[in-house]
């Protein structure tokens, strides 16, 4: 005889390395999003030591670093937060099978925007 979901301990690990997954989530777009933002001035660096002229910027590199180093902090966040409210759903019953995530909705809708835009950044600016 099956378990109800609230005493399977499978449920419990399943929602555990779910957490996990998002955690590494949020730390990749930190590391990306400190990557983006440093290579921007590596960049200008060299930039100014080819031509011995101040490096032009418009500093989208930086922004767009800090921005996904944001996001990923939220990404992390929201992903503590759901944890808990999963685990206390799952104790009191009253967890629901096939409940749509909208955090990774959201999550994929805001990264294929930024997507989107740094396409068309580098398509346009020359």
């Amino acid at each position: 005889m099956d378990k109800p979901a609230e005493q399977d301990p499978r449920v419990y690990f399943a929602a555990e390395r779910t957490f996990l997954a998002w955690i590494r989530t949020g730390l990749g777009l930190m590391g990306v999003g400190f990557a983006v933002s440093r290579f921007g001035l590596f960049l200008r660096e060299l930039s100014a030591s080819a031509s011995h002229l101040p490096a032009r910027t418009t500093g989208l590199s930086l922004w767009s670093g800090v921005f996904l180093v944001a996001m990923g902090v939220i990404v992390t966040l929201s992903a503590v937060v759901r944890h808990i409210q999963l685990v206390r759903e799952l104790r009191s019953g009253e967890w629901r099978a096939g409940r749509v995530s909208t955090d990774a909705i959201v999550l994929g809708l805001v990264l294929a925007a930024v997507g989107i835009a740094m396409a068309l950044y580098l398509t346009l600016v020359r």
